[in-house]
């Protein structure tokens, strides 16, 4: 979400200035790329970038075929290979062995739906929503581009067309999992349905000088977060200019300033026994996956020890979603290092990886979007 957050502010930025923009987006990848389906950059008429679709090695194309669509006003889709010399002739030299398909979409202020509204609509709600974006790799072929958004109840489009995808969008919805739709193979025509999260939304009780590291990394990913401390000499928005929200409050009254999704990740650094006590006996309670606790496994146990002396013992289903010591073992001992192991440890949770080294892992990095 950070990367369309900073798309859609760099457009409406455009907007302002008179400028004209292009959007090119990652709608398909043969073999190996750095990035996957649904990556995104924009393209201002003065050359300026905003997004990644690759490492840097397309960039430079890209921004020529991105200025040619703003100038022609239309859709076009372009097809990097790397086992084709002329494109190593050229400079791209993608050294990952794949195939990336990139559609740019002449973005036309003029049209209420246009690819930057759908992208602005996902932003307005902390809810999953899904974005299908046609294309065809027939060559001359009409690129319809983004052409319809559905989130739970609701849905913009562009086109007809996009009403006959509404079906494979619950479905995806449903699902989770963003796929790849043949929809007429005669003209090669393909649909990216995406799925696409809510920001992470990181919770952390706790305003001490440990925290700044930790809520500085976690903005540079574009997480959102939220700190709440009983003190409010410690709870003060200029010592967390990052922060989305900074809040001074009793632990008792620490659910009152929180909303919890399937996004949301807490974690309990306060350096305040009895504070922490009282805010995990309450996370316990809701359905959240992720509960780090900075400390020595000691007083975690001596947690859970006086939490059933107080009559509320913890299960094994809850036990899971604690996670203390909190962070990664990378041998951290400074507030730096200790915060990149805790935003590495809630990183490897959200992916659903252990955390290893990649030296280690067999097959691809990444997970290959599913095609129909």
């Amino acid at each position: 979400m950070k990367e369309i957050n900073d798309i859609v502010k760099a457009y409406k930025e455009a907007v302002e200035e008179g400028k004209k923009c292009a959007l090119a987006t990652v709608v398909k990848v043969e073999g190996s790329s750095y990035r996957q389906p649904g990556a995104r950059m924009l393209v201002t008429e003065e050359g300026q970038l905003t997004g990644a679709i690759s490492g840097g090695c397309l960039e430079g194309d890209a921004l020529k075929r991105a200025l040619l669509s703003i100038h022609q006003k239309e859709n076009k889709l372009i097809t990097y290979n790397t086992n084709n010399e002329e494109d190593a002739e050229i400079g791209l030299q993608l050294g990952c062995n794949g195939i990336v398909h990139i559609l740019f979409e002449f973005i036309d202020d003029e049209k209420t739906n246009n690819p930057i509204t759908f992208l602005q609509q996902l932003g307005r709600e902390r809810k999953p929503a899904v974005l299908v974006t046609l294309f065809s790799l027939k060559k001359y072929a009409i690129q319809l581009g983004t052409v319809l958004f559905y989130r739970e109840n609701e849905f913009l489009y562009q086109n007809e067309i996009a009403l006959k995808l509404l079906s494979d969008a619950q479905e995806v919805l449903y699902n989770k999992t963003s796929i790849i739709k043949n929809i007429n193979p005669e003209n090669a025509e393909e649909a990216l349905i995406e799925y696409i999260n809510p920001p992470i939304s990181v919770v952390i009780a706790g305003a001490g000088n440990d925290v700044q590291p930790l809520v500085k990394m976690t903005s540079i990913l574009g997480w959102e977060v939220s700190i709440i401390d009983g003190r409010n000499t410690h709870a003060v928005s200029k010592r967390f200019p990052d922060a989305k929200n900074v809040i001074a409050a009793k632990s008792e009254a620490f659910l009152e300033n929180v909303t919890i999704d399937s996004q949301t990740y807490f974690v309990l650094m306060t350096h305040n026994y009895q504070y922490d006590l009282e805010v995990l006996r309450q996370l316990l309670q809701q359905n959240c996956h992720y509960i780090g606790v900075l400390g020595p496994k000691t007083k975690l146990n001596r947690m859970l020890d006086d939490l059933k002396q107080k009559g509320f013992e913890v299960n094994e289903e809850q036990l899971k979603r604690i996670y203390g010591p909190i962070g990664l073992d990378l041998g951290a001992e400074t507030a730096e290092e200790i915060a990149l192991s805790i935003v590495a440890e809630i990183k490897a949770v959200i992916s659903g990886t252990n955390g290893s080294s990649l030296k280690n892992k067999s097959g691809k990095i990444h997970t290959t979007t599913i095609h129909v």
